[in-house]
């Protein structure tokens, strides 16, 4: 019996050690792609990965990449990392052959600790339809001007040529304002800083975005969805020394702060640094694996010695 004791205890040590040791390696274990999306930093799938600021951001489901944040979730069409911006679809949202009314578009609210890495593009028209005279758009009107206007291009006079829109004969606001609001108000993000359809007492709303230089030649051929920025706020000189050391980008999931993931070990820099913080992750492991085989061993020791 003592001669099978040997091979036994091996194994179980081994299967110690490379248990503890897949734990650390967590950090390769990010996914990348969800369909025929590439998913890489600042985002990822799994917690840890990627930039703190987009965490439980995206999510794939079916082969589907999914964006949620407070005010719903959107599916993401592309993500184009050279100029650092997603586009996202809302179904919800009108286009050139729908209007959809009712208040079930998603609209566009960050979260606020979220805002500063996350908004739409300035070249984005959020069109708010049927918005009620309360609605904080009109505040002082007819007295004041309206906010509504063209951006890059894009605003509500052409939108009102769509097909879809032959079926509402909306109403519209010339130079002069009339005694009503406009059925469409289009303006940049910026301006209001929250697409809250239930706060601002409209009934729906549509988002293009400016594919310029490419010129179109109407609404029917404006690219439809919601083109959003994001910003790293800093964060790009500690990924690109991460992975110039060969490294992962990530994060350190309780305190949110940036990691750069080594392999086996985390650092709070790069996988060539030397500092004592960067290699505790790993001595911290190295020594419970040591303890763990110097135990396998006295057991074996001792069984031994009972055996004869």
């Amino acid at each position: 019996m003592a001669c099978l004791l040997l091979p036994t205890l091996f194994i179980t040590f081994h299967v110690l050690v490379s248990l503890v040791l897949g734990y650390s390696h967590h950090g390769n274990m990010c996914r990348s792609f969800c369909g025929n999306l590439t998913v890489d930093y600042p985002f990822a799938l799994q917690p840890g990965c990627g930039h703190h600021g987009f965490r439980e951001l995206l999510f794939c489901i079916n082969d589907v990449l999914m964006l949620h944040i407070s005010s719903g979730s959107y599916r993401v069409l592309d993500i184009d990392y050279a100029y650092d911006f997603l586009v996202l679809h809302d179904p919800h949202m009108s286009t050139c052959d729908a209007i959809i009314l009712g208040g079930r578009g998603n609209g566009f609210v960050v979260e606020p600790w979220r805002a500063p890495y996350l908004n739409p593009t300035p070249d984005t028209v959020f069109m708010l339809l049927g918005c009620s005279a309360q609605s904080p758009l009109f505040q002082g009107f007819p007295g004041k001007h309206l906010p509504c206007r063209n951006v890059s291009g894009l605003g509500c006079e052409e939108y009102y040529g769509c097909p879809a829109w032959e079926i509402i004969n909306p109403r519209r606001v010339g130079p002069v304002y009339g005694s009503g609001p406009p059925d469409c108000c289009a303006m940049p993000y910026e301006t209001i800083r929250s697409v809250n359809l239930s706060r601002l007492d409209c009934q729906g709303y549509s988002s293009a975005y400016s594919l310029a230089p490419v010129k179109v030649s109407g609404p029917d051929e404006w690219a439809y969805g919601i083109q959003v920025k994001y910003s790293l706020q800093g964060s790009e000189d500690f990924c690109r020394a991460c992975e110039a050391t060969g490294g992962t980008c990530g994060y350190d999931i309780d305190g949110n702060s940036d990691l750069c993931m080594c392999g086996s070990w985390n650092s709070t820099s790069n996988c060539d640094s030397v500092h004592s913080g960067a290699f505790s992750y790993r001595r911290k492991w190295s020594s419970e694996v040591a303890l763990a085989g110097l135990l396998i061993v006295a057991i074996f020791w001792r069984i031994q010695i009972i055996l004869g």
